[in-house]
């Protein structure tokens, strides 16, 4: 990548089609099979931060917050070929900047040990490890959207 560096940009909305080619590109077709649901999801978030190297998306992460008690990272994506290189740390980091005030900062993410890694490296705590195992998490997905 010469000629550009990577460039980290809050509020930077895309387009329809760079999400669906970054949601694309990482596997996420949760997504991509409703793109106006993508694009509402993207309007509707408190703050998007975008990795771009010129033109190009390369990465994205986005926060649903009240700006005061909680801040939820909701989206953290990172192109497979520029993961493990600081990009997806850059975005936690911008994302979640606004928010430092906010006593909890939740996200839910795969079972798989490189997400688990990535958000410990970053000072994470997952929730069954986190003040002797007394807090607890709850959720309720449905399947007929991704917001």
């Amino acid at each position: 990548m010469t000629g550009h560096e990577i460039v980290i940009t809050a509020d930077d909305r895309p387009e329809r089609a760079e999400l669906l080619g970054l949601y694309d590109a990482v596997g996420w077709s949760a997504y991509t099979t409703d793109p106006e649901a993508l694009e509402a999801a993207i309007a509707g978030s408190t703050r998007v931060v975008t990795a771009r190297y010129g033109d190009d998306l390369l990465g994205l992460a986005r926060v649903i917050s009240d700006g005061a008690s909680i801040a939820y990272l909701q989206d953290v994506l990172v192109r497979p070929e520029l993961q493990r290189e600081g990009v997806g740390r850059a975005l936690v980091v911008a994302a979640l900047e606004p928010f430092d005030r906010c006593r909890q900062k939740v996200l839910l993410t795969e079972d798989e040990p490189r997400q688990r890694a990535f958000y410990e490296a970053l000072g994470w705590t997952e929730i069954r490890d986190h003040a002797d195992g007394q807090l607890r998490a709850y959720v309720q997905l449905s399947t007929s959207s991704v917001t």
